[in-house]
């Protein structure tokens, strides 16, 4: 069975590109735009994965993140974000909320890494 990932991002430009790259390495995914979505979402069902960005337009990035977490406790996040932060220091403040920070620069065989590491393949 694929394994399901929930990713939540304001800008649709970065969903469709993730969405597109993850379901064709076998994940399924949910894409959402607003924190208000992405709680809803963690009701219906509990996904494996969740990718969130930092920088929402509706919500604190981290707000939202700890709100997930509440309702996934066991469920690895990795934030996923345009706002550069030293990694030491991002690691250091983020440990206990997030499992990986990454830029959204980074090359998409990294982030997929990150994934695969957390959660295994897709299919």
């Amino acid at each position: 069975m694929s394994k399901t990932i929930l990713h939540l991002d304001d800008e649709e430009n970065i969903r469709q590109l993730m969405a597109t790259v993850l379901t064709r390495q076998g994940y399924t995914v949910r894409s959402v735009g607003t924190s208000l979505e992405a709680i809803a979402a963690m009701r219906e069902a509990v996904p494996d994965l969740i990718i969130s960005d930092l920088q929402l337009r509706d919500a604190d990035g981290l707000t939202t993140i700890a709100q997930l977490r509440e309702l996934g406790p066991n469920v690895p996040v990795i934030m996923l974000t345009g706002v550069l932060i030293d990694r030491r220091v991002a690691e250091a403040t983020l440990g206990t909320l997030v499992a990986a920070y990454l830029e959204k620069t980074r090359p998409l065989t990294e982030i997929l890494a990150a994934i695969t590491s957390l959660i295994g393949p897709g299919k």
